[in-house]
């Protein structure tokens, strides 16, 4: 007997990033040199602190669905001290395992089948198949559109409108101004704003700011954050919501129903150790931006060309006249040259000429070669016209991959063409414990 599914999850595509990525963890457990540049997250170096102070017992058990109440409170001082939104620890903020549901049932709290999900391109890749989970068609604005004129894609059926910010893959930042006309836009009409600020911290200057400022009685609005990004623990699946007290009742039932509680341990330790873990990983994270903007430097100097942005550790790399699909071209990088991105297509209809390239993980050199590859792929295919295709690519998967001392080789050489007998700094950030904000 064949096996039915929901319509919805049978619609669906896998996620794509994660799909990248489970090819690189088997290439990776194969013993094949892999250039990650499609993982969604940055290394951070960050010490254990003592679990042994914690209340182990405790943490084997459940603990309060909207998490626990030491930790709300210290998140809220945060959001207060950096961001300057005042936060009610008690009724305003809900911690869940991740922000990835607490994105998903903020859309079935508002949601209903056959209204509409309005969604800026690039976007991140598991907004729309939320909403298509939940019945809701998206409305996809072009990359190219200001956000100053988002109102011409506001129909009558428009409920929710997400933004992320700062953006991933672009790494832009909204401006001020315009998030503040879209929070009046919104509540007007009755239509929620939910912004997705998890690369809160991946910034090097004050263009950065949260919906929340513009709407303190927070009507109409949902924030969206992470310790998993800013803090460097993704592993660890812990966000949070901030919204209107009523608003996070409707969320708490549906999170009680889904997921109970993040897990107890983790969330004590995060509770007490909070200050201390942020004295090390917000100056990392700042770290990351300025290599970012390194790393911009090099994109010029290989031409390669992105959309703009300053914040995350992202970029949206132009395919310029490369001939096939982004997923062509993302197949065939890994196949041949054993370098990981993501495709564009997955961030929207208007992004199928880009590629995601994070630099979170990887060194300055082996971005560098990396981007040398991009761009001569990109040159080559033009030039021949021939497109190594998903098929062709798949044949080839079962290859050992590059050679691995050809790739250090030619890394080595590389870094001797940019560093033109400078030493180089250490590319990992120092733990030197900064003061808080």
């Amino acid at each position: 007997m064949k096996h039915l599914f929901n319509p919805a999850v049978e619609e669906i595509p896998q996620a794509m990033s994660i799909r990248f990525n489970q090819m690189v963890y088997e290439r990776k457990r194969a013993g094949q040199d892999v250039i990650v540049l499609s993982l969604g997250e940055a290394f951070f170096d960050i010490p254990m602190f003592d679990f042994k102070a914690l209340d182990f017992v405790k943490g084997y058990h459940y603990s309060e669905s909207q998490g626990i109440p030491e930790l709300r409170e210290r998140i809220a001082n945060f959001y207060h001290r950096q961001y300057g939104v005042p936060v009610n620890s008690k009724s305003e903020i809900l911690i869940s395992a991740g922000s990835k549901p607490l994105i998903f049932m903020s859309m079935l709290c508002v949601l209903q089948p056959g209204e509409e999900v309005v969604v800026h391109e690039p976007c991140w890749l598991s907004y729309p198949e939320q909403a298509r989970l939940c019945g809701a068609r998206t409305r996809f604005i072009p990359y190219d559109v200001d956000i100053q004129d988002f109102l011409k894609f506001i129909t009558p059926r428009t409920r929710m409108v997400v933004l992320n910010n700062p953006n991933n893959p672009a790494g832009r930042i909204y401006p001020a101004e315009g998030i503040r006309q879209l929070t009046e836009l919104c509540a007007d009409r009755g239509i929620y704003l939910m912004v997705d600020e998890a690369y809160s911290d991946f910034v090097l200057d004050d263009a950065f700011q949260s919906v929340g400022k513009f709407s303190p009685g927070k009507e109409f609005i949902i924030i969206i954050n992470s310790l998993s990004k800013n803090m460097g623990i993704s592993g660890w699946r812990i966000g949070y919501t901030i919204g209107h007290p009523e608003f996070i009742q409707a969320l708490l039932k549906v999170n009680q129903h889904v997921i109970t509680c993040a897990s107890t341990i983790l969330l004590m330790y995060c509770a007490k150790y909070f200050d201390e873990i942020l004295s090390y990983t917000l100056p990392q994270a700042r770290a990351v931006v300025e290599k970012r903007a390194r790393v911009a430097e090099m994109m010029k100097g290989v031409g390669l060309e992105c959309l703009s942005g300053g914040s995350t550790f992202y970029f949206f790399v132009s395919l310029g006249d490369y001939p096939g699909t982004s997923f062509d071209f993302a197949t065939d990088l890994l196949g041949r040259y054993g370098i990981s991105v993501v495709p564009g297509f997955a961030y929207g209809k208007s992004t199928d000429r880009f590629i995601r390239v994070s630099i979170g993980t990887e060194s300055e050199e082996r971005i560098l070669y990396a981007l040398k590859k991009i761009k001569g792929m990109i040159v080559e295919t033009k030039a021949s016209g021939a497109v190594f295709t998903t098929e062709q690519n798949q044949e080839a998967d079962d290859s050992s991959g590059p050679d691995e001392r050809q790739g250090q080789a030619e890394i080595e050489t590389t870094l001797k063409e940019t560093t033109a007998g400078k030493k180089q700094k250490s590319k990992r950030t120092e733990k030197v414990r900064a003061p808080l904000p």
